[in-house]
């Protein structure tokens, strides 16, 4: 294997999908609270008010984390929880629960890695504008202050956002997440004050101490042109690149806003300002791929919202949601990262990778599921081809721990190595779970 020793192996989980206690020890509304209570916006009602009930049921499931034998957890910490209002002084009680899982990962020999921010923005904050204004950027710096000022001392591994191009996308343009906007191109300022955020975070965890190691974890997807000899097609496809892959991407490693000319939007001399690039340019530790799918786009029909137009992927296995399973878009994906960013590139972690499909216990309680082990095997493979060609991946973390509150989908859809009975919340390990453990053994045995 091409795996070193000190390579991660990891697990990663999101505190709005898992916790559930949404209004105890005084946490605050966030906007997945208000738009999971609105109806008709998630699959079968769901809310994530109890999700895995992983705030009352953490140790359980740091022992899962111990036996499964990974040295690092991906987490994230929910902003409401540590600041109600999304301003002002911490709550305690927030930052006691962390502390507590913080502490205990640590006892037990894993990592944390600390994500500040997945989707869970106060709804107080949305109420003033959300990241539709710059100021909710300086407001999520303050925040990651406070969060750094009482577990820095422990926590050396950040990660600031998770996938702003889902916010922005999901979120403000089609408001199929929340907070449920649907602005379209008109919500390209949320991509840049997510960012700004970004560096604005890097500079107050910096504050704590150099020994910090920093990133924020991209959601990024190959681009396919449906017809490679049409112009108009492989246009498409690279307009999607630059919305999905280099916007998110560009600012950060190299300073610089790429041509949003073809995307169409709002002009970005009305929301960027001085200064606002060198911020977010702000050097980091690594850079965190999250990885599920390519996508394949062809020119759109004329008078289109849109300056491309997604069109499905055949050919290739699906999992459970639906989506192509294509392990060499995963390669291709890093090679390209290295090709496009050269020096600049900083470290790789594949702080996201997983399936989702149907799992149940059989008559015997045990929850099979040989699609998984199948897809994890292939992607780890393509991590493996990429580390022998030189490309600096340090880590993997698998998506997800255990099955989970699935945003819009709701329970429906099933991530885990755990399976989780949402009745019972009684904890089962699939025979992922045990494939996945075995192989960081194996891995560790040969490095």
């Amino acid at each position: 294997m091409a795996f070193t020793a000190d390579f991660r192996w990891g697990v990663a989980t999101a505190a709005y999908q898992i916790e559930g206690a949404v209004t105890e020890d005084g946490r605050g509304a966030s906007v997945w609270d208000t738009f999971c209570h609105e109806s008709g916006r998630i699959a079968g009602g769901h809310t994530g008010d109890v999700a895995c009930d992983h705030y009352h049921r953490w140790p359980e499931d740091l022992a899962l984390m111990a036996d499964l034998g990974v040295d690092a957890y991906r987490f994230s910490i929910a902003w409401p929880r540590v600041q109600p209002g999304g301003r002002g002084p911490a709550n305690p009680k927030g930052l006691d629960f962390y502390e507590r899982l913080v502490d205990g990962l640590l006892e037990r020999g894993i990592t944390p890695f600390v994500t500040l921010f997945h989707w869970d923005l106060p709804q107080a904050l949305e109420d003033a504008g959300g990241w539709l204004s710059r100021d909710t950027a300086h407001r999520f710096a303050d925040y990651a202050a406070l969060v750094a000022g009482r577990l820095g001392d422990r926590v050396e591994h950040w990660i600031t956002l998770n996938e702003p191009v889902v916010v922005t996308a999901y979120g403000y343009a089609f408001g199929v997440y929340a907070p449920g906007r649907t602005l379209l191109l008109d919500a390209l300022p949320t991509a840049h004050h997510q960012l700004l955020g970004h560096g604005l975070a890097v500079a107050a965890l910096r504050e704590h101490g150099r020994r910090q190691k920093i990133g924020l974890a991209n959601h990024y997807s190959p681009a396919w042109a449906q017809d490679e000899s049409s112009p108009a097609d492989r246009r498409a496809a690279q307009i999607f690149d630059l919305f999905m892959n280099r916007l998110f991407t560009d600012p950060v490693l190299h300073g610089t806003l790429p041509d949003l000319s073809a995307l169409g939007g709002p002009d970005p001399a009305s929301y960027v300002r001085d200064g606002d690039l060198a911020a977010i340019a702000a050097p980091i530790d690594f850079l965190g791929v999250n990885y599920y799918q390519p996508t394949r786009l062809q020119a759109p029909p004329a008078g289109g919202p849109l300056p491309f137009e997604i069109v499905p992927i055949t050919g290739h296995p699906v999992t459970g949601m639906g989506w192509p399973v294509v392990p060499d878009a995963l390669l291709s994906l890093l090679r390209d990262l290295r090709r496009t960013h050269g020096d600049a590139l900083p470290p790789i972690l594949i702080t996201e990778n997983g399936c989702s499909y149907d799992d149940a216990p059989g008559p015997d309680g045990t929850v099979d599921d040989p699609e998984r082990i199948d897809f994890l095997r292939a992607h780890l493979q393509a991590v493996e081809t990429a580390l022998a060609e030189g490309i600096d991946v340090r880590g993997y973390f698998v998506w997800s721990l255990m099955d989970n509150f699935e945003w819009s989908e709701g329970y429906g859809p099933r991530f885990g190595l755990v399976h989780i009975d949402y009745d019972t919340q009684r904890r089962t390990p699939k025979t992922s779970f045990a494939w996945y453990r075995d192989h960081i053994a194996r891995a560790r045995r040969t490095s």
